[in-house]
């Protein structure tokens, strides 16, 4: 099975949440999976050792995209991480009634891409608390999975 790296950034606790559940959710189903908050990476060689990397953030601010604080220093060096040709999902929690709803994550999947990433399925975006969404998100570890 695959060896899983997933990153996340999290302020309330609610992007953290969804990193747990879906690393509990790829080591159900026999890979091998890593959950680092952000703060216990650097991007230099970030994929090494790792068939995937998933990527979760929340989203702050009204009048732009604003990453989670702890998020900015890894996405602002995504280059240094060895991203292409690895296998890359994200993810992350947001509110909806802002105009940018989880933008943090289209704005990381999008740099994903440009440092040659393979995005592996389409993005999960939680409006606020996971955990009235648990069976989206175990739906969603099961899409990756899938594509690992």
């Amino acid at each position: 099975m695959a060896k899983v790296l997933i990153v996340y950034g999290s302020t309330t606790g609610n992007t953290q949440t969804t990193a747990e559940i879906v690393g509990t959710e790829l080591k159900n189903a026999g890979h091998d999976a890593v959950v680092n908050d952000v703060t216990a990476v650097e991007a230099e060689g970030l994929c090494e050792g790792y068939d995937a990397v998933l990527f979760g953030c929340s989203t702050w601010g009204d009048e732009e995209i604003e990453l989670q604080d702890d998020f900015i220093d890894l996405y602002d060096e995504l280059d240094k991480a060895g991203l292409s040709g690895v296998k890359v999902g994200c993810f992350g929690c947001g509110d909806s009634s802002y105009q940018w709803f989880c933008g943090a994550v289209d704005a990381i999947e999008e740099r994903a891409k440009e440092n040659g990433a393979r995005i592996i399925c389409d993005s999960l975006k939680i409006d606020g608390d996971p955990g009235s969404c648990r069976s989206e998100i175990a739906d969603w570890a099961s899409a990756v999975g899938a594509a690992l």
